[in-house]
């Protein structure tokens, strides 16, 4: 039985939860059975069986209150934390993989933003996500769900002092490259993306923080000529995590 813990909702989460088995679970919210449920739904329901989850029915307004009005679809697991790794671990990815990608989170609060970069990250196949332990959104149920599970699959670190994980980034052979504005910023198509990468993504209205960004090898920034002067943090990184790809010559199968 988890203790404490933490109710991921809606049908993606879930599934991916339970395939990617990096928690531990213990109960499950589904609806009713019925013999022509969604092929999902019971693909989820026969893991469920085969793990001996308590399975668990609610009403709407019930499920509603459980998971603090998320969109669940009728589905909820009961689990442990989300799993972060020890920023080691990164490093040893970074230093084993000359084109490794690692995603920095400077200080993002919105959890829509954050799941929506370690879902594009979780498809590019980045080796990490580093985030502050302080003024930041975690992983939470909210993120893992805007991730449609991706989050499930990443290595994410926690850690105290973001410039000096920066710091360790770059001696351990990687180039940074904040996505901002300014007269020292590029277009991010004219940035060198091969080798191994860091690229920092800033908070929401404020940006990258004045200290990681001195620490920062490069600024890119994209074009925006329809006079709106900024995008969302999670379209801005998938832009530029997918030109990281086009540089390396990947395509798709």
């Amino acid at each position: 039985m988890v203790t404490g813990g933490e109710w991921i909702y809606g049908r993606n989460p879930v599934e991916e939860a339970l395939a990617a088995g990096r928690r531990t679970c213990s109960e499950i919210v589904l609806p009713p059975a019925f013999p022509d449920e969604d092929d999902q739904i019971r693909r989820i329901r026969d893991e469920a069986v085969s793990r001996r989850l308590a399975i668990r029915t609610m009403d709407r307004n019930q499920l509603d209150k459980l998971v603090r009005f998320g969109h669940h679809q009728g589905v909820a697991l009961k689990t442990t934390g989300y799993p972060y790794v020890g920023f080691e671990e990164i490093l040893a990815a970074v230093r084993d993989d000359e084109n490794a990608l690692v995603v920095v989170l400077d200080h993002l609060e919105d959890p829509q933003n954050v799941g929506s970069i370690l879902r594009t990250a979780c498809a590019v196949g980045a080796a990490g996500v580093v985030i502050p332990e302080d003024r930041a959104c975690g992983i939470t149920p909210a993120a893992v769900r805007a991730s449609a599970g991706g989050a499930e699959y990443l290595k994410v670190a926690h850690v105290v002092n973001l410039v000096r994980a920066i710091q360790d980034l770059k001696d351990a052979g990687m180039w940074m490259t904040g996505l901002d504005w300014g007269g020292d910023a590029k277009a991010y198509t004219e940035i060198d993306f091969k080798g191994r990468c860091g690229l920092v993504v800033g908070a929401e209205g404020t940006g990258i923080s004045r200290l990681v960004r001195q620490n920062c090898d490069f600024i890119a920034e994209l074009p925006m000529p329809g006079g709106f002067e900024s995008l969302n943090a999670g379209v801005a990184a998938a832009v530029a995590m997918y030109e990281i790809l086009r540089q390396r010559g990947v395509s798709a199968k």
